[in-house]
Order: structure tokens, then C-alpha cells, then sequence
């Protein structure tokens, strides 16, 4: 008789709530489940409760946290009774439904960049960049670097035909690329740089584009961060050169541009830059630090230390203020600079098996990230949880970089030569 009181006893009262529209709407009466359940049979539940078709997969959370033990464990854990009806969210899985076809280059895909919703850049070893509309059709080769290329980015992608590119390479020299996505058919036309950006003494490791303007900037293995005007009238050299179009070969002026400022403070490579406002401008260092600049003055306005060199740094969350940052160890740390004694992260997670490459926030998320390492791996990760939601394994080799793309793909590649677009990823 014990026992069947024992048994009796692990079952918990729940209600299913969500925010998802139909079909995904299940019945708002409580029902009786396990104690024991995990977050696959919590899935399973929802989905006989919402006959679907289709079997889908859901996260579920209690309060605001992700469940990622077994329910009885979870409540232990948080010091919630089960002797109430339990109120219990779900929201669809945030993880790949689909992998598209790789797109192979002829070396390492050591940069990528996902932020226009109709283009993907990536930047390769062999010194060339390239523009893809989808994984199978590279629209534009961007060529003229003499060494690999390290850092991609859009100056500006939206809403016009005419897109302007940067790109950083190993070469000492950023370019400049004007280029006419309209006139892109079936063959993959071949463009030149309209400007080059001489300067750095050393690798320039990443560019980023200002938001809501005309100037990019840049760190190097100089340990400086240079900025730059994208305008072909700021030029203050020009160069015979030749920028061809499919085919056809014809003589342009190339423009050469010099840095319109320097910061100095790093004392290391600076291995990673963003410019997510207008006046502000992040960066992160081999020696260790996260920095950020004033960029009318020049000026060091925060220095976070995290005992680390740090390969990748980027802004975003909540308020677009928490900045996230990685590098020679498995750890992606998280600090929040609005709280007193920002020198601890706020966050920190831990589930990599090597050196972190990139790190992303999703850009109309509060809690949602990716990290990319050479363990091969690109993790999806949500602030409320410190388990990774889920794991792309899809490379063969190192990744060496990674962006959102369209809100719900992921952008990726690495030492196999790869770029591979995992899609159908659902972010609420």
C-alpha cells in the first residue's frame, strides 16, 4: 500500500500556456503527468494534446527559465511546490529543421557575414570575397587581395541595388567594393575593389561598418584600431587599376585611402571590432581585454578584463547593452556594463571543447546568441538556461566564423571549406 501512495504521489498537475499562434494552441485545461518527465516528454505530451501532423519539438519554461533536467529535478532545484497546478510555457525548439546543401570554396572560409537578408557574404583563404543568394549561386567574386582574407562586412545591403562591401585581409589593406547586384545572372560576375585602404603596419583581423553611416572600421595585429570613409571623394590617392565585369576587362581609376583616425590602448592583436551605435565602437584583444571607444574623442570609455585572449567580441540583448565576447578558452562570457562592478561576466557558458571563433546575438532577441569553435561545433545558447539549446555539427573541421541570417538560419565556415546554412530555426 506504500508504494502505490509512493507512485500516487510523483505525479504533478500542469497547464500548458504559450504565446505561439494556431496550431500550436493546446487545450487550457490542467492535465496530470509524471514527475519524472524531461523536456523530450513534456514535447511529447504537447504534442498529443495539439494532434499535429507532424511531430514538433518544444522548450518549455517555468517562470521565465528554461527546464533542462527532469521536472521533479527542476522544481527541487528552484524550490517550487508540486502540490499547486503548475503553470508551465512552451515555445517551439530553437534548433535547425533544416541543413542546406554545403557550398564549397577553394580554401578555408574564414569569414561570414549574414546581416542583409538577401545576400551572404563569406571571405576564403584564397584572398577572394563572395556573394551568395543562396547556398548553390554565388552572385560576385571580390577579388584583389594578395593575402587571405580575414573579416567580411556590409557597408550598406538594404533596399538597394547597389551594395558597397569591406573586407580585411592579411594582406595589410582593407577594399572597397561597389557592386550592382542587379546585373548578376547566371554567371558570377568578377569585381574590383573602387578603393583600398592602406595603413595598418601589420594582418588586419575584422572590419565593421558604422551604423547609420558612412565610415568602417578596423583592428590589426598592430594593436590599433583605424577608422575609415567609405566616400570615394575622401580619397586622397588614386592608382591606375582594373576592375573587370564579367569577361570584359576595362581601365578604372582604383582610389587609395588613408585612416581618418587611430585609437590606441590595446596592447595585443586586436583580434575583433563591431560598431553596433553610432558613436560607439567595440573591441576585444590577445591581452585580454574588451574595450570600448567614444568615437568622436577617441576616447577609452570601458575596459573589461577577462584573463583571456579573446578572438571574438559582439553587443546585443536586452536593451542592445550586454556584450559578449570569447576566445583561447571554452568559455563564452556575457557582462552587462549597466550593473556596478562590471568586471565579472553575468553569464558564462561553458559546453565547447576548444577555442571559441565567433560569437553572435541574435538581432530581435533579448536571450538568444551563437557561439562557433574550432571543437567543429556552433552552439545555440538562450541567457536562461546555461545549456546549449542546440548543437550544429555539421563541419568537419574547425569553424572559424558565424552570423545569423533572415532570423532564423545560422551562417557558417571553416577549416573544411565550407559555407553551410543551417535553417528553419524558430527564435520567439
Amino acid at each position: 500500500m506504500a508504494g502505490e501512495g509512493e507512485d500516487a504521489a510523483k505525479v504533478i498537475h500542469v497547464k500548458f500556456v504559450t504565446k505561439l499562434d494556431s496550431p500550436f494552441q493546446a487545450p487550457s485545461s490542467s492535465v496530470v503527468i509524471p514527475s519524472n518527465v524531461t523536456r523530450l516528454g513534456l514535447s511529447s505530451i504537447v504534442n498529443s494534446l495539439l494532434t499535429l501532423e507532424k511531430h514538433e519539438a518544444f522548450d518549455f519554461l517555468i517562470d521565465g527559465e528554461l527546464i533542462r533536467m527532469s521536472l521533479e529535478q527542476f522544481l527541487l532545484a528552484k524550490g517550487i511546490s508540486a502540490e499547486r497546478t503548475l503553470e508551465i510555457e512552451y515555445i517551439r525548439a530553437v534548433a535547425p529543421r533544416k541543413e542546406e546543401k554545403p557550398s564549397l570554396h577553394d580554401d578555408w572560409v574564414s569569414a561570414v557575414d549574414g546581416s542583409s537578408s538577401r545576400f551572404v557574404l563569406t571571405g576564403c583563404y584564397d584572398g577572394l570575397g563572395r556573394i551568395w543568394s543562396s547556398p548553390e549561386s554565388c552572385t560576385h567574386i571580390l577579388e584583389g587581395h594578395t593575402g587571405a582574407i580575414s573579416s567580411i562586412a556590409f557597408v550598406n545591403s538594404e533596399g538597394a541595388e547597389n551594395v558597397t562591401v569591406a573586407t580585411a585581409a592579411k594582406d595589410r589593406t582593407l577594399r572597397l567594393f561597389k557592386v550592382d547586384t542587379a546585373e548578376s545572372g547566371d554567371s558570377t560576375t568578377r569585381v574590383g575593389a573602387y578603393k583600398i585602404l592602406r595603413g595598418h603596419k601589420s594582418s588586419v583581423t575584422s572590419v565593421a561598418a558604422q551604423k547609420y553611416g558612412s565610415k568602417i572600421c578596423s583592428g590589426s595585429w598592430d594593436c590599433t584600431i583605424n577608422l575609415w570613409d567609405t566616400d570615394e571623394a575622401t580619397s586622397e590617392l588614386s592608382v591606375s587599376g582594373k576592375r573587370r565585369k564579367g569577361n570584359n576587362q576595362a581601365e578604372e581609376t582604383q582610389l587609395e585611402g588613408e585612416a581618418d583616425t587611430t585609437f590606441v590602448g590595446h596592447t595585443q592583436c586586436v583580434s575583433s571590432v563591431v560598431w553596433p551605435e553610432h558613436d560607439v565602437i567595440y573591441s576585444c584583444s590577445w591581452d585580454h581585454s574588451v574595450r570600448r571607444w567614444d568615437v568622436p574623442t577617441g576616447k577609452e570609455s570601458l575596459n573589461l578584463y577577462c584573463g583571456k585572449a579573446l578572438n571574438t567580441v559582439d553587443v546585443g540583448g536586452e536593451g542592445s547593452a550586454l556584450v559578449a565576447a570569447a576566445g583561447s578558452d571554452p568559455i563564452l562570457r556575457v557582462w552587462d556594463p549597466r550593473k556596478p562592478g562590471t568586471s565579472a561576466p553575468v553569464f558564462q557558458f561553458a559546453s565547447h571543447a576548444s577555442w571559441i571563433s565567433a560569437c553572435k546575438w541574435h538581432k530581435s532577441s533579448w536571450f538568444h546568441l551563437l557561439s562557433a569553435s574550432y571543437d567543429g561545433k556552433i552552439m545555440l545558447w538562450d541567457l536562461r538556461t546555461a545549456w546549449p539549446l542546440s548543437v550544429i555539427d555539421t563541419h568537419k573541421d574547425k569553424v572559424l566564423c558565424a552570423d545569423w541570417w533572415k532570423g532564423d538560419s545560422v551562417v557558417s565556415g571553416g577549416a573544411d571549406s565550407n559555407l553551410r546554412i543551417s535553417s528553419g530555426i524558430s527564435i520567439s
